[in-house]
């Protein structure tokens, strides 16, 4: 272990091992954590949470000699943790990332990297001005299905992008957020003040300390939870920065138990680069969870769908065809006569086309593993990131945009190569 790099301080040395911290061990964070340790290298020593049973389920999970606290600023104040994974509720992301950054620690912060859009240049310049890795959490941009998708699309494997359709739809209690809420749930269990943060000051809560993302307080909907996975797989696969005008609709038409955010959301989206993105979130889809998407080129489909890639090529045909059926025969005749002249028959020759072809990750596959393996790779070398600051605020800032047009009933604007609403 190395001492914090800021300037004048060295890289982690590429034999030295990496130590990190958890800041909240929710759902989220438990997972993300299970999955960065088993990188060969890394450490856990700490762990912040504002409820108890999670600090101590965390001593259950990695040990009574990780450090336990409350307050995730005692955990900065440690010189021997190199970098921290934030897996807070969205509205501290920003807050815990700064000052974590300040504090010389390299950051891992879970999507979408900001709550408001006044939060996306304020983590983009501190991260530069600290020199500090900033990763944001939408695995599958490591994804090597992600990757040979960017590469087909590149390779013109469905022609022109004309269209990209989006989805990830649920029908569970747990999959619409209703998580489960502890028996010992109170204000001594739990720092209500701490968590509230920046939210409103209202009284303690146990359903939306646990249950958070159903409040536009502390998440961001299903736009921040989901969309943004979407918007990042899109922006990653075509080289996009986002979005330039955008506009969504949805509601509350199921979950009506007291939450403030839509369980159905659709949006709509204009590309500069020439292509559309449609998206949905239906949280009572009547089914299995499904999420995925698909390219439609002027040649074919590409499908994403779990950890596969599929592309259908049914390229244009290179004649325009003829409609004459209705005209005199000697109208016909003449006309067929021109057409054949310019569009000679021709006998198909060589190798047949390839009409479908389909990737499969390997099993046991895990993109997470290799979003952590590419941070850890970072913090020791200093190299950038696949899901910078800059990338997560692109997606996120397009993502949130859906929120914006439905409170504001209107089609709104975004500039996405300069990140800022119009």
């Amino acid at each position: 272990m190395v001492s914090p790099v800021g300037e004048g301080f060295e890289a982690v040395a590429a034999n030295d091992h990496i130590q990190i911290a958890l800041i909240g061990a929710g759902i989220q964070g438990q997972g993300d954590t299970k999955i960065a340790i088993q990188v060969p290298g890394v450490k856990l020593v700490a762990v912040a949470d504002c409820y108890d049973g999670r600090l101590a389920h965390s001593k259950e999970l990695w040990g009574n000699d990780i450090s336990t606290t409350r307050d995730y600023r005692e955990i900065l104040a440690r010189k021997d943790i190199d970098a921290v994974i934030i897996a807070t509720p969205d509205h501290w992301h920003k807050q815990a990332a700064i000052d974590a950054m300040k504090a010389g620690k390299d950051v891992y912060c879970e999507k979408p990297m900001i709550h408001l859009y006044s939060d996306g240049p304020e983590m983009i310049e501190s991260a530069r001005a600290t020199n500090r890795i900033l990763q944001i959490g939408s695995q599958r941009v490591s994804s090597m299905i992600y990757a040979k998708a960017k590469e087909l699309l590149a390779a013109g494997a469905i022609g022109q992008l004309n269209m990209v359709t989006a989805r990830w739809d649920r029908n569970s209690s747990i999959g619409a957020w209703n998580y489960t809420v502890p028996l010992d749930a109170s204000t001594e269990t739990c720092d209500w003040p701490r968590f509230l943060g920046t939210a409103p000051k209202i009284p303690f809560s146990a359903e939306q300390f646990f249950q958070w993302r159903k409040w536009k307080a502390y998440g961001s909907g299903v736009a921040g939870d989901l969309f943004v996975h979407l918007f990042s797989g899109t922006h990653f696969i075509t080289g996009s920065h986002g979005p330039t005008r955008a506009m969504a609709t949805g509601g509350l038409r199921f979950w009506k138990d007291g939450r403030d955010v839509p369980d159905v959301m659709l949006g709509l989206f204009d590309y500069q680069e020439g292509f559309n993105l449609s998206l949905r979130v239906n949280f009572v889809d009547g089914g299995e969870e499904s999420e995925g998407l698909i390219f439609t080129g002027s040649e074919g489909t590409m499908e994403i769908a779990g950890n596969t890639v599929s592309v259908s090529r049914s390229p244009r045909q290179k004649e325009p065809g003829y409609t004459v059926g209705t005209f005199t025969e000697a109208m016909q005749k003449e006309i067929l006569e021109a057409y054949r002249q310019k569009y000679p028959l021709t006998h198909p020759v060589g190798e047949p086309p390839t009409g479908y072809e389909k990737y499969v990750a390997p099993p046991g596959y895990s993109d997470s593993y290799d979003h952590f393996h590419n941070f850890f790779e970072a913090v020791r070398t200093r190299k950038p990131v696949v899901e910078d600051a800059v990338f997560g605020y692109r997606a996120a800032g397009a993502a949130l945009l859906s929120n914006l047009s439905i409170e504001r009933g209107a089609i709104v604007h975004w500039d996405p190569d300069n990140m800022k609403l119009i």
